[in-house]
């Protein structure tokens, strides 16, 4: 799964994959991160960025990531360009990835692309004249999406008391087309000494590749849910990607129940277990997925992930503009509707994000 990339990730550089990052690299991006939270709490304003324009290219559905990246962009003052699917493009008409990247780039200082082929975003980025994110290719990779999941991890951990470092990782269900899964695991290959549990469903396997790597001792394919759980510090959780699975008779074979809930949790493992999924969840009876049950589970961390993603894209588009943190906080100005005529606040987001400790 990992796409071959030369130029490390930095200002003025494309996004195509995990392998862009080096440990150092990855502790920067998460300090400016954490140095972003306040805006993305709306206690301040931001226009650092602007004048410029995000065209935003999703030809996959998409609901969290595409409006996590569109708001990123949108808190820090630029402006975004948005298109969903192939029937509303020029791709519907035969137009060529070449083609799409060489226009859309001349209208924006950014792209942002969602794709159902792997590689497709790469070759986006091969014909554009501006920096491109990867969004997801297909069951290639979603770069950006491991780097939250592990910004969340981190600070769930540190929470804990525990590091990355060292601690043991459950992965299970759909471990051969879940990009995320993928993302993941490249990405976590900086820290030391973590190990990963696995489980899936027959044929939905860890592509063979992770096991063909030097460091593939870190990796144990388990039997059951039950056993991958057993001394992990976080589990995740990923989907069945049926939309992608042309196989029949594998489709059939998907189990139709419960991927993990709340007895599974108790019973192998605590209450205190991070739970994480990178969304959405199929919560329709029989999809294979995780239960509901769990929601009030002190581990529960998917909505963390999702509410740390805007700092993450945040913390992503800053690195591009080549913009640090205090460049960002010289631009802050409080929000207008902070002064505004005195109302009811407990439902703006502002105010919950603030009490909340996320």
């Amino acid at each position: 799964m990992n796409q071959a990339i030369a130029a490390p990730f930095g200002e003025g550089a494309d996004l195509i994959s995990t392998t862009q990052f080096d440990r150092d690299s990855v502790e920067r991006l998460f300090s400016l991160a954490d140095s972003l939270r306040p805006l993305g709490r709306s206690e301040y304003a931001c226009d650092v960025l602007g004048g410029a324009v995000l065209s935003s290219l999703f030809f996959e559905p998409s609901t969290r990531t595409r409006l996590s990246f569109e708001a990123a962009f949108s808190y820090l003052g630029g402006k975004v360009l948005t298109t969903t699917g192939f029937t509303f493009s020029s791709m519907a008409k035969g137009e060529s990835i070449h083609d799409t990247a060489r226009v859309i780039s001349g209208y924006c200082d950014v792209m942002v692309m969602r794709h159902p082929d792997k590689g497709s975003v790469k070759e986006l980025a091969d014909a554009s004249l501006v920096p491109v994110v990867n969004a997801g290719d297909g069951a290639g990779e979603h770069p950006t999406q491991a780097l939250l999941d592990v910004y969340t991890l981190r600070r769930e951990l540190a929470n804990r008391n525990k590091a990355v470092e060292g601690s043991v990782v459950a992965i299970i269900g759909d471990l051969r087309y879940g990009r995320t899964v993928h993302s993941l695991i490249d990405l976590m290959r900086l820290y030391k000494g973590v190990r990963f549990r696995l489980y899936s469903p027959a044929s939905l396997e860890l592509p063979a590749e992770f096991f063909e790597r030097s460091d593939a001792h870190r990796l144990t394919v388990c039997n059951s849910v039950g056993e991958a759980l057993k001394g992990a510090d976080v589990v995740y959780c990923t989907r069945v990607q049926r939309e992608r699975i042309t196989d029949e008779q594998v489709a059939a074979s998907i189990e139709k129940s419960v991927l993990l809930n709340r007895d599974m949790v108790l019973e192998h493992n605590s209450k205190d277990l991070i739970i994480m999924h990178p969304l959405p969840r199929d919560s329709r009876p029989g999809s294979f997925d995780l239960s509901d049950d769990v929601d009030d589970l002190p581990g529960l961390s998917i909505f963390h992930q999702t509410d740390n993603g805007l700092m993450v894209r945040m913390a992503i588009f800053c690195t591009i503009f080549g913009l640090d943190a205090k460049a960002l906080k010289a631009s802050y100005t409080v929000p207008k509707w902070h002064s505004a005529k005195p109302i009811s606040r407990p439902k703006l987001h502002g105010a919950v994000r603030q009490a909340q400790d996320w």
